[in-house]
């Protein structure tokens, strides 16, 4: 009968199973770490991307909210020349030419479209965690006061109707739009000569009366134009320099 002899297996010792133990223990350590460290190069390197756009998202609202604000602060000084006419004189004694001119404003709308293509696209895929807490909730800010004054217009809306209704009653559509085209022409080219020689003209009213004319003034004054229109402007303009300096420290980007 053969006889099968089994080979002698030598046991290790714990030393040699411990030794084992440390080297996978490492080497699953040291890949963790690994894989750690290269989601944090990747994601580092998307925020850095998102910074970038963001910036530039940022630095178009800028230009956009100090158009904004100039419109509106022009458009309150004209209002506060009419209300001063008015309160001196008569309708029917102020030179229709001004009555024109500085009536115009009182319907004046310009809306603020906020470049958030950025934000939306890192809200919608949960990226706002690349920036930080820090720079997330100024970011986070920052889009508040942007729907803040688009509520305000939003808010706006039915009495700006209805000055529009009111200021229809008072001047001739003709004359209105000439005022309007020089208005537009001055925004581009800043000539106050062609404002000049309007003030001086006198163009026919279709009301000159008092009551009217008062509650014309009354409904502008209610629109606020200069508390809340140059206000949220002014707001969102130190908001926008808040975050451009956050992230562009964060992430070392140049002017």
């Amino acid at each position: 009968m053969e006889v099968h002899h089994h080979p002698k297996v030598e046991k290790k010792t714990f030393r040699e199973y411990f030794f084992e133990f440390i080297m996978i223990f490492l080497a699953v350590t040291v890949g963790f770490f690994a894989e750690t460290f290269r989601e944090n190069i990747t994601e580092h390197k998307r925020a850095k991307e998102f910074a970038e756009s963001m910036v530039k998202d940022l630095r178009e609202d800028t230009i956009q909210l100090k158009s904004y604000r100039a419109y509106f602060n022009n458009a309150a000084n004209n209002i506060d020349t009419l209300q001063q006419l008015l309160a001196k004189a008569e309708p029917r004694d102020v030179p229709t030419g001004k009555l024109y001119w500085y009536g115009l404003f009182g319907g004046a709308r310009r809306y603020f479209v906020p470049n958030d293509e950025t934000f939306q696209q890192m809200k919608s895929s949960g990226s706002l965690r690349y920036f930080g807490k820090k720079i997330a909730a100024t970011v986070a800010r920052y889009d508040r006061f942007c729907r803040l004054i688009q509520s305000n217009e939003e808010m706006q809306q039915n009495l700006y109707v209805e000055v529009r209704k009111l200021r229809s009653q008072i001047f001739d559509f003709k004359y209105n739009d000439r005022a309007n085209t020089i208005a537009q022409n001055y925004y581009k080219k800043a000539d106050y000569g062609l404002i000049d020689s309007f003030l001086k003209t006198d163009p026919p009213l279709l009301s000159n009366d008092k009551t009217i004319f008062n509650e014309y003034v009354e409904l502008v004054r209610s629109r606020f134009i200069r508390t809340a229109n140059i206000a949220y402007s002014d707001s969102l303009l130190h908001q926008a320099a808040v975050l451009l300096n956050e992230l562009k420290t964060e992430y070392y980007l140049k002017d």
